[in-house]
Order: structure tokens, then sequence, then C-alpha cells
């Protein structure tokens, strides 16, 4: 039987797009199929995804031992791709987190990323409560928090710029990229079919499927991933003259309380499409979770909870005074969060279908590193103990 490709990668978002690209520099016969942003977000009746902003953390510091070697890999080849696509996406901004000291015998946050930190000899610097403040005076963090800074390797991406990136480098390695939205995936006995939206039908000898919070949705898996898909409501304040003299110089931060779940993580001053700039904050709030194609469509096309909207422009002005006067605008995204807390990468019931999901809010800098190790498990049939290929088996309901 002859088939149209040897691997589909069914999505293009920040993983399917590495991966798509990770196989064209290996093989021929390489499709990637996923959809384009959507011009209008409001009136859009298909799929959505989470990369659709312009800042996303970046950094190696991390209080788990696998997620901090996948976003080692992952950084360290930021710069060679930069050059070879001509698309800039990441700045090294430097990463601040800032909270209470860890105390002997705690086991929060801070405490595992400090001991990863030192496990893998991560350059972080402590910085003390007595002089956190002169050393970032855009913040007012009361309480005595201490700050762990990481200057190296830290900072933050451009999601939509690294798609695009990826993009370009997997069509250059011979890649098909095809513009339309995958409703099922069947494994026919000898091949994998897969039908797009828009008519398409497609042959290959396997696919991977790298569709995000929307991966249990349409038919693209014989059995659900065991994953749960929440709300996450983004805060934008519009920066004036002043507000950008201010926040201009500073890094990515996450501010710590005394639970781990009080987070709130700020990106840097971003220019976004409208030509304004904007200083994002965002939390850990988990108030919902989405199980069908219609409620998450609708979270997608909403300006989110309004209610973590005010929590976090509360926070965000009480340890940045000096956004008190600027405009606010709010979004909607998801975090996908699997069982295991870490990336499904793996093969389903059916042997030529494999899935590659589950970034656990934390995946963005550590995409190119899954991407690739979506292309392995394709090409090779599996992961090894080097790619901590046992901890990412997939589990399904």
């Amino acid at each position: 039987m002859t088939m149209d490709f040897k691997y589909i990668v069914v999505g293009r978002g920040m993983m399917g797009a590495a991966a798509a690209r990770y196989l064209a520099l290996a093989e021929e016969g390489v499709a990637v199929i996923g959809p384009d942003e959507p011009k209008d977000l409001r009136t859009h009746a298909g799929v959505f995804a989470s990369h659709y902003d312009e800042a996303r953390i970046i950094r190696t510091f991390d209080d788990n031992l696998i997620w901090s070697t996948f976003a080692a890999r992952s950084l360290a080849r930021f710069a060679d791709m930069e050059a070879e696509s001509g698309i800039v996406f990441s700045k090294a901004a430097g990463c601040l987190f800032a909270g209470p000291a860890p105390k002997a015998g705690d086991t929060n946050y801070l405490s595992r990323a400090l001991r990863v930190r030192d496990q893998l000899g991560i350059d972080v610097e402590t910085v003390g409560p007595e002089a956190i403040g002169s050393r970032f005076p855009e913040f007012a963090l009361a309480g005595g928090l201490t700050g762990y800074y990481e200057r190296a390797h830290a900072g933050y991406l451009n999601p939509r710029a690294l798609v695009r990136a990826q993009t370009k480098l997997a069509k250059a390695a011979g890649a098909a990229v095809i513009d339309d939205t995958v409703v099922a995936v069947r494994d026919n006995g000898g091949s994998v079919e897969v039908e797009t939206a828009g008519g398409g039908r497609y042959t290959a000898e396997r696919a991977i499927v790298a569709a995000g919070g929307f991966s249990n949705f349409h038919n693209l898996l014989p059995r659900p991933v065991d994953m749960r898909v929440t709300a996450r409501t983004v805060v934008f304040f519009e920066l004036g003259e002043r507000e950008k003299a201010i926040f201009g110089g500073m890094p990515s931060t996450a501010v710590f309380a005394e639970r781990d779940e009080d987070l709130v993580y700020i990106l840097p001053p971003v220019v976004y499409p409208d030509g304004k700039t904007y200083l994002k904050i965002g939390g850990d709030s988990e108030a919902r979770t989405f199980d069908n194609l219609a409620d998450i469509g609708a979270w997608f096309r909403s300006d989110g909870d309004p209610a973590e909207r005010e929590h976090l422009v509360g926070i965000a002005r009480k340890i940045m005074p000096g956004l008190a006067d600027c405009p606010i605008s709010s979004a909607a995204c998801v975090a996908s969060f699997t069982r295991t807390t870490y990336p499904y990468i793996g093969f389903t019931d059916a042997p030529r279908i494999a899935v590659l999901t589950g970034g656990n809010f934390v995946s963005a800098k550590c995409s190119d590193e899954l991407g690739r190790l979506g292309s392995v498990l394709l090409r090779e049939g599996g992961l090894g103990p080097e790619d901590f290929g046992a901890e990412l088996t997939p589990l399904f309901v």
C-alpha cells in the first residue's frame, strides 16, 4: 500500500511543530497538520491553542529534575534555532523567584528547586531580604522574602514566534505543513488514516497526536489520556512611558507566598501585535476544568474569570505599585496537567498512534526537547532511560 506520508504530526503548537522539525531532519515523508491562529478569537468556532501569546517564562531553575533537564536541553539550542530560522523568539532577561526562604525539613516548591539546583549545578544566585529591594526596585516585596535569581539561560520567549521558527525549519527540512484541523485519527491495521475538517484524508505509517489541551477532543486518540485541562486567567497592564521606565529592566518573576498554590508569575514589558506594551501577570488557580469542546471553546472566546482577574490585579498593584494607573485587560488560557506530573510521550492502544501532550504549566521552555523526544518515539518505537522513557509513559482512562 502506498502511503501519503511516513509520519504525521497532529497539532502545530510548540511541541508538535518541534516534533515535525526533528522528524523531517531525520526522515523523508513527514507532515504536520494544524490550523493557523484564528484571525478573530471572539468568533472562532474551531480549536484553539495556548501559544497565542507573546511571552512565556524560560529558566532551568525548577523543582523537578526531569523538567529542569528538559528545559536545559531546549534552551541550549535556542540560539542555533534563531540563527537558522532568522526568527528571534527568546530574550535573556533573567528570572527571579522570590518567596519565604525554605527552612530545614521544608518540602515546598522553593526547597525542592534548591535541591535540584544543587544536584544539577545550576547557577542561581541567592539574594537575601536585605538586598532584594535594591537589586529589584520595581517590586515592593514585603515580609522578608528571599530572591533566587538565574541570569544565564533565563528570561522569556515568544511562543508565537517559536512556533513560526519551528514551522519554518520543519518546512526547510522537507516537512509538509498542512493548515487544517484534524477531526479523526484511525489505525486501520496497516496504516494510520487522518481526517481533517477541510475534507482531507491522509495516510501514514505512524502518527503522533500533539494537540495540547484539545488532545482528548474530536477523535484523535483510541482512549482519552488521563489529563485534566484547567482554566487560566491572565491579566495585562498597558504601560505608558513612565511605567516602561520603571519596569523596562525587570526579569521574568515568580512570587511565592506561604502556600505554593498562591504563587503569581510576572512577565516583563513586551510589545504586543497591537503595538502597545503590556506587562502580564498570571496565577495558579484551578477553579474550573473542561471535558468537552463546547465549554473549552467558549472559555477561549472569553476574557477569563472576572474574580480571578480582580484577585490578580490586587496582587500586582501590591507588589508593583507603579502599575496603579495602568489600563487593564485580561484573557483566557488553559493548562494541561497529567496524573504523573510529567508529559505523556508514548504509544496508545493502537500501535501506530502515539501521543505527545501534557505541558503541566511549564512546557514552553521545554517544548523543543519534548518535540525531539516525540520524534525519537515515532522513529524508534520507544524512549530509553536517558530520556526518562518510563516516567513519560502515558496513562489512559
